[in-house]
């Protein structure tokens, strides 16, 4: 199994531990009414377990497991597989992150890093459809 399909893997396994924690304490948020409003966790949570688990998951398989696009690269541009497992991991955080404080302290500054999270993300996504379009061969 190729180094970078365990990055891919071992990390969406860590979004979903943390996407399934998020999961007990917004379940369990009605029994503590002096408890932080958990609800500003709740997109996080769903990204954590759309962008985080599954959708690293699916990636790492698919580098590992698509056809071969040559001898010399099997897996293609291996930069642009790394920049795609940054990009969305960093795309990722940082929404994690600005997201809760976006909806607590509303300015501009944590909006525009949303908007900076998501375009992240959509390069990752794109840098990986790029590098893997190659593998999927017509015949």
């Amino acid at each position: 199994m190729p180094l970078l399909t365990r990055w891919f893997i071992r990390t969406s396994f860590v979004y979903l531990g943390i996407g399934l924690a998020i999961g007990i304490l917004l379940a369990a948020q009605s029994l503590w009414s002096s408890m932080l409003p958990l609800a500003v966790f709740f997109s996080g949570y769903i990204h954590l377990l759309t962008v985080g688990w599954l959708t690293l998951l699916i990636f790492g398989v698919a580098y590992w497991m698509f056809p071969k696009y040559s001898q010399v690269q099997p897996r293609g541009n291996d930069a642009l597989n790394w920049a795609a497992f940054i990009l969305l991991n960093l795309g990722l955080v940082m929404r994690l992150v600005g997201e809760p404080l976006d909806i607590l302290r509303r300015n501009a500054f944590w909006g525009w890093l949303l908007v900076f999270s998501a375009l992240l993300q959509w390069l990752g996504g794109m840098a990986f459809i790029l590098n893997l379009w190659k593998r999927v061969r017509m015949k």
